[in-house]
């Protein structure tokens, strides 16, 4: 899967879809690393704000955390650190997208992002 910007730029090449409980659990702990072209996409069911917090432990490495809403639009992001326990978004959503820290030099708050296979 890929991600593009409002634009139509890509802004990531290689995104899993993570929508089971196993693959979200997973998530990117225990890797070393993460390409500058990769993310992984944690999905729910519905918005909210504690079923979208996330946590670093065994993730080595800092990365991109950015929050979307139901509509694909990023509600907030961070550069969430290695090792740290907990970031939330302070409002609703139903997606996090995970990548590279660069990656939010490339996009800002209130953008629509869109997903394709």
């Amino acid at each position: 899967m890929k991600v593009f910007n409002a634009q139509g730029e890509t802004l990531l090449q290689r995104v899993k879809w993570c929508d089971s409980f196993g693959s979200k659990l997973r998530g990117l702990m225990f890797r070393r690393s993460i390409d500058a072209d990769e993310g992984l996409v944690l999905v729910e069911g519905r918005a909210g704000i504690a079923a979208t917090s996330i946590h670093m432990f065994c993730v080595p490495f800092d990365i991109a955390a950015i929050w979307l809403d139901t509509d694909l639009r990023i509600v907030h992001m961070a550069r969430a650190k290695a090792w740290r326990p907990y970031y939330a978004s302070p409002r609703p959503a139903r997606y996090v997208l995970e990548g590279p820290v660069e990656l939010l030099q490339r996009v800002q708050v209130g953008e629509q992002l869109r997903f394709e296979k």
